[in-house]
């Protein structure tokens, strides 16, 4: 890659330090504390003031320099905030004071020893004594006010992003502070966190593509998860009656702003507990973490409603009713896949004429009802082809004990009463897969052979955690939540 001319004029600063026995990159710089450190100290001091005291060692990254003849201003930014440096010719000395000025610029790593002070105008300050460079940037940083701009590059680019926005970090942090709340939510009720296979023979537990890669010990295909479900509903038969995962999964399917082809997923499964036992659980969950969304963006007027959004009581919807009432047809479930199919291609719907039954009454159900939401939302009792893993519903002929869990404009969750008949669970599996005509859901042999040492009846939950952060912090596309993306290469 070919260099500008200011990474060129950064390359001959390090050729000049290094000639001078100087090393811009040093391995260490013990006993620095947080900028915060220095603000609190501050506060103390009148406009002008220096305290002698005490001295303090900080780093962090430099934003801007700013020369005022034998006064310079540097601002310096670490994970706690934003600090003014204050160089002073009389302090420093006019050769080591014009030399700094010199070898500086914007995205240099430094350290900095010195005294809290307050400028004139009230800015809290460190009074320089010395300072060091622990790396120097070659690359400029984005411009100070505009940032990084091009989509594609701050997607490709994750890090040049974080370093210039405050707010993409926070962002991170506040992801951070909710996946640790909801472990802490899970773990107070006694569930057992696990981590399960990544590679698999097969890739169950969702209608997905997933993606195939080979292993050499194997000598044969093994795909990537493409949900948490099965390895999870195993360990309930080997007698672990409450567990969860927060793990990666893996989709063959394109990236846009409620979809990644690697995301983060929440799983849980609880025996001797049925779908409304897991929907009271959930809704539990979604106050405390609305709690924690609220308290860590105060200022954020976008994360405060989203967070307003996920408090009970939440309406619910029965999946059959609503539909037939949005779409003027009743008897839906004594359709035919044919009319079915005819119905989904009126409203647009794209899938291929080959789609089982259950997907073509979710696109009218996706249609039809899901723009009708305007907040958090249960819909429960879905049609029994829809869903091959889920028991059948104990009062509603062709229904399953199902709930799925929306947002406005995109699904959260999904979670059901288990499937937990080995030969209920063998003939939807490959009625399905009869239906699909490919292994677009895989038929898992070894499931169905655990099912037959007794899976106690429970409840489980899949949540997508990268779509809850969406939706809790305001935020519009999971792009802007999940740090690394597959995109594109240049």
């Amino acid at each position: 890659m070919e260099e500008t001319r200011l990474e060129a004029e950064r390359r001959a600063k390090i050729a000049r330090w290094r000639s001078a026995g100087k090393e811009p990159y040093p391995w260490s710089f013990p006993g620095r504390v947080a900028t915060d450190l220095v603000r609190a100290a501050c506060s103390s001091l009148e406009p002008g003031a220096v305290d002698s005291t005490r001295s303090f060692r900080v780093a962090g990254r430099l934003k801007i320099v700013r020369e005022h003849g034998k006064t310079a201003f540097a601002d310096l930014e670490d994970s706690s905030g934003s600090l003014q440096l204050l160089l002073r010719a009389d302090v420093l000395g006019e050769d080591v004071f014009r030399a700094w000025l010199s070898d500086l610029d914007p995205g240099d790593i430094l350290g900095a020893d010195g005294a809290a002070a307050v400028s004139r105008r009230g800015e809290p300050s460190l009074e320089i004594r010395s300072l060091t460079l622990l790396a120097k940037a070659i690359a400029p940083p984005p411009e100070k006010y505009h940032g990084l701009q091009d989509v594609e590059e701050r997607l490709r680019s994750r890090y040049v992003e974080l370093l210039s926005s405050a707010e993409s970090r926070q962002r991170f942090r506040v992801r951070a502070a909710l996946i640790g709340e909801i472990r802490r939510y899970f773990d107070s009720a006694g569930f057992v966190e696990v981590e399960t296979p990544v590679l698999l023979p097969v890739a169950s537990g969702a209608a997905a593509a997933p993606f195939v890669t080979r292993s050499n010990y194997l000598d044969e295909e093994v795909r990537l998860r493409i949900a948490l479900e099965l390895p999870l509903k195993r360990l309930l038969v080997g007698g672990i009656e409450k567990v969860y995962e927060l793990g990666k999964s893996f989709r063959n399917e394109d990236l846009d702003t409620t979809h990644s082809p690697e995301f983060t997923e929440l799983e849980a499964y609880w025996a001797y507990a049925d779908y409304n036992d897991m929907r009271a659980f959930t809704e539990g969950l979604f106050v405390c973490l609305a709690d924690r969304a609220a308290a860590l963006l105060p200022d954020s007027p976008t994360a405060q409603k989203g967070a307003e959004l996920f408090r009970p009581p939440f309406p619910t919807v029965d999946f059959v009713e609503a539909l037939e009432k949005r779409m003027g047809v009743p008897d839906l479930l004594s359709k035919s896949r044919d009319q079915l199919r005819e119905l989904a291609r009126k409203a647009g719907s794209t899938v291929p004429d080959r789609s089982s039954t259950g997907t073509f009454l979710d696109k009218l159900f996706e249609h039809y009802v899901e723009p009708t939401f305007e907040r958090v939302t249960f819909v429960v009792d879905h049609p029994e082809v829809t869903t091959p893993l889920a028991k059948r519903h104990r009062s509603k002929p062709g229904r399953v004990e199902r709930f799925e869990v929306f947002y406005p404009g995109y699904e959260l969750g999904n979670a059901y009463t288990e499937l937990n008949d080995p030969d209920e669970q063998e003939r939807r599996f490959r009625e399905q897969l009869g239906e699909r005509g490919d292994d677009g859901y895989a038929y898992d042999a070894d499931f169905v052979r655990a099912l037959r040492f007794g899976l106690p009846p429970c409840s489980g939950i899949g949540l997508g955690v990268d779509r809850m952060v969406m939706a809790l912090t305001g935020t519009t596309s999971i792009k802007d939540v999940i740090l690394f993306l597959l995109v594109r290469s240049r």
